[in-house]
């Protein structure tokens, strides 16, 4: 699912596994994707379908003792991340040119350390700025690119001073504090309300058409992804199943699981009885099965499902599925 021309980032059949003591859970199977510059690339998928863990194996930060990359690359910028010793990947990549918005800012804020401090934490390590009083004026700066209210004031004042929506702000701002080339915004609005989803929305766009960055959004709501994202690929037990333009996956999604996603959303309106919910459970990615994942939960199901995992095929330009009936009809 690889773009054919030069993109800004590349994966090409990552495979992430964890060496457990009960076995090896392989929690990114093959995953291939791309996002261009100034693309926003939306990965959606139920908890558990690898999301967050195809973006920590972009990142380099995966569990230090269990956590293995075992195949595949990752290139920015012409660059194979995968081939590259620790020190020079966080040294000269991760933050300067990668960087990641965390679920929850408060893991990823100290207590007691002032935003001031963390915020310059980036500016400091990668030297982008000489001596004090020119790391405060570079966090002031970046704190007011994310709508910091009098950011000169506030960086003095530490992280539970600051409600959720402006401490997701302050980790915003640490992620574009180097200019990143790619942000990764894992599950970025899910703990805050709907007005402030909208105001971080928002936020992403400017940094975008101010500075060309390409963009993976990791959520598992459809809402916030058809408002943002260029292209979204759906993530299902460590898989990519299918991959297309906003536009084509929300109108003809090809998937039965992508079906299944969108008809899970609740429609204003519309009175059901009871909302749909897709039954069963993801399979085991310590004993994957040898089929299609989504096999047991389809109601498309056939022997064909069981026996051989489906080959990806293009229903459109851009527009591809790994699954054996794809379509509305169900008819390969």
């Amino acid at each position: 699912m690889a773009s054919n021309g030069q993109a800004l980032l590349r994966v090409e059949n990552l495979r992430t596994h964890l060496f457990l003591k009960r076995g090896v859970l392989k929690a990114v199977d093959g995953v291939s994707l791309h996002v261009d510059e100034g693309e926003t690339l939306g990965l959606v998928g139920e908890s558990g379908s690898g999301k967050s863990m195809t973006s920590l194996s972009i990142m380099r930060l995966l569990p230090k003792h269990s956590g293995r990359i075992v195949d595949g690359h990752v290139w920015l910028d012409g660059t194979d991340l995968t081939t590259l010793p620790e020190d020079e990947m966080a040294r000269d990549w991760r933050g300067s040119r990668v960087s990641m918005v965390s679920q929850d800012p408060m893991t990823s804020l100290n207590p007691v350390f002032t935003v001031g401090d963390q915020v310059g934490a980036p500016f400091r390590y990668h030297k982008l700025a000489q001596g004090a009083q020119a790391v405060r004026d570079a966090v002031v700066k970046v704190l007011g690119r994310v709508r910091i209210p009098s950011p000169e004031r506030r960086l003095d004042n530490y992280p539970h001073q600051f409600s959720g929506g402006m401490r997701q702000r302050v980790v915003a701002a640490m992620a574009i504090a180097c200019a990143p080339r790619l942000l990764i915004a894992d599950e970025p609005t899910s703990n805050l309300d709907v007005t402030i989803q909208v105001q971080m929305i928002e936020l992403f766009r400017e940094l975008q058409r101010d500075s060309g960055l390409g963009i993976i959004l990791i959520t598992h709501d459809l809402g916030v992804a058809a408002s943002i994202c260029d292209r979204v690929a759906v993530m299902y037990a460590g898989r990519i199943v299918e991959v297309g333009d906003v536009r084509t996956m929300y109108r003809a999604a090809a998937h039965p699981y992508t079906q299944a996603l969108l008809n899970s959303i609740p429609h204003l309106g519309q009175r059901r009885r009871r909302l749909y919910a897709i039954g069963g459970q993801p399979p085991s990615l310590i004993d994957p099965p040898v089929g299609c994942r989504f096999a047991p939960r389809c109601p498309r199901r056939t022997a064909k499902c069981d026996a051989e995992y489906p080959p990806e095929v293009e229903l459109a330009p851009g527009h591809v599925t790994a699954c054996w009936h794809p379509g509305p009809g169900g008819s390969a």
